[in-house]
C-alpha cells in the first residue's frame, strides 16, 4: 500500500467504519441508561425537575472551593486540557470542514498559530496529568489499564496532528494518514471507555439535579 493509498483508506473505509462503531456505541450506551429507569416519586413534588436539572449542570461546571484546595493541580490541568481539546477539535478550520461535510453546518475558526499553541499546551497538560497519576500513590492505585489506554487515545491525535501541521518526521500524506488513523482509534474507543463521560456526564448531572429539584432541595 502506497502512502496515497493509505491516506485514501483512512479517509474513506476506515473513517466510515470508525464513525459507525462510535455512533452505534453511543446509541447503545444511551439506551442502557434510559432503560435503567427510575423509581416513581411517591411524595408530592415541591419544586421543578427541569430547573433542578439545569441548575445542577451549570453549578457543577466549576469545582467547589474546598475541592479546589485539595486537588488544585488535577482540576486546573483538567480544565486546561479539556478546553484545549475543545479549541483544537472544534475551532481548527480543517476540522470544521470535516464537520461541514458530515453535518452540513460550519462556523468560524481560529488562526492557525492559536491552534498550534493550544495543541502544545494541551499535550503538556496531558503529560503532566499522566506524571501526576503515576507519582501520586492514591491515583496510581485507583488507575487501571483502561485509564492509560484512554490517555493514550486522547494524546495520540494531538501529537500526530501537531506533527502533521508542522511537517515533522514523515511525508505529508503519511502524517495526515496517521493523524486520521489515531482519531479513528479514539472514535472507536469513545463509547466503550471513560471517554463516554463527554455525554453521560451531563445526563448524570441532570438526573441528580432533577431528583433534588423535584424534592425542592439543592443538589
Amino acid at each position: 500500500m502506497t502512502e496515497v493509498e493509505f491516506l485514501l483508506w483512512v479517509r474513506g473505509p476506515a473513517f466510515n467504519t470508525a464513525l459507525f462503531i462510535m455512533l452505534a456505541g453511543i446509541v447503545v450506551r444511551l439506551l442502557e441508561i434510559l432503560f435503567l429507569g427510575r423509581k416513581a416519586n411517591l411524595a408530592e413534588g415541591r419544586g421543578s425537575e427541569a430547573a433542578g436539572g439545569f441548575r445542577t449542570i451549570l453549578s457543577r461546571q466549576l469545582a467547589p472551593a474546598d475541592t479546589m484546595r485539595r486537588s488544585a493541580f488535577t482540576i486546573i490541568a483538567g480544565y486546561v486540557f479539556h478546553i484545549g481539546l475543545f479549541v483544537v477539535i472544534f475551532l481548527f478550520v480543517p476540522h470544521i470542514l470535516v464537520f461541514e461535510r458530515l453535518l452540513g453546518i460550519s462556523w468560524p475558526g481560529l488562526p492557525t498559530n492559536i491552534i498550534d499553541a493550544a495543541t502544545v499546551v494541551t499535550i503538556f497538560a496531558l503529560v503532566a496529568v499522566l506524571v501526576y497519576r503515576i507519582r501520586n500513590p492514591v491515583q496510581r492505585m485507583l488507575s487501571n489499564a483502561s485509564d492509560y489506554l484512554v490517555w493514550l487515545a486522547t494524546i495520540l491525535p494531538m501529537i500526530t496532528g501537531w506533527m502533521a501541521f508542522n511537517r515533522i518526521g514523515l511525508s505529508g500524506p503519511m502524517l495526515i494518514g496517521l493523524h486520521i488513523l489515531s482519531v479513528e482509534f479514539l472514535m472507536i474507543l469513545f463509547p466503550f471507555t471513560k471517554l463516554s463521560h463527554a455525554f453521560t456526564l451531563f445526563l448524570a448531572r441532570w438526573y441528580n439535579g432533577a431528583i433534588a429539584g423535584y424534592k425542592g432541595v439543592q443538589s
